[in-house]
């Protein structure tokens, strides 16, 4: 099953978030860029989350080994 969002993004998401609620002092009308990262931060755990839920879930796999049949050569 493929996870809508990997780990990649879920970090660039928690970066980006985490840069306009830190780092960021420009306002916008009608915008709080803190409140914006926050969301992205949020938005971002929450993929990692999913993500390496989605990741473990997929090492458990079910292996089935089966026993292959040799006929011996009859005129050996």
């Amino acid at each position: 099953m493929q996870c809508l969002m990997g780990i990649g993004t879920s970090i660039f998401l928690i970066a980006g978030g985490a840069i306009l609620k830190f780092a960021v002092t420009a306002t916008i009308s009608g915008i709080d860029l803190a409140t914006v990262g926050v969301i992205l931060m949020v938005v971002g755990i929450i993929g990692l989350a999913l993500s390496l839920l989605f990741l473990a879930r997929a090492d458990r796999g079910e292996v089935v080994v089966r026993d292959r049949v040799v006929e011996r050569d009859p005129y050996a």
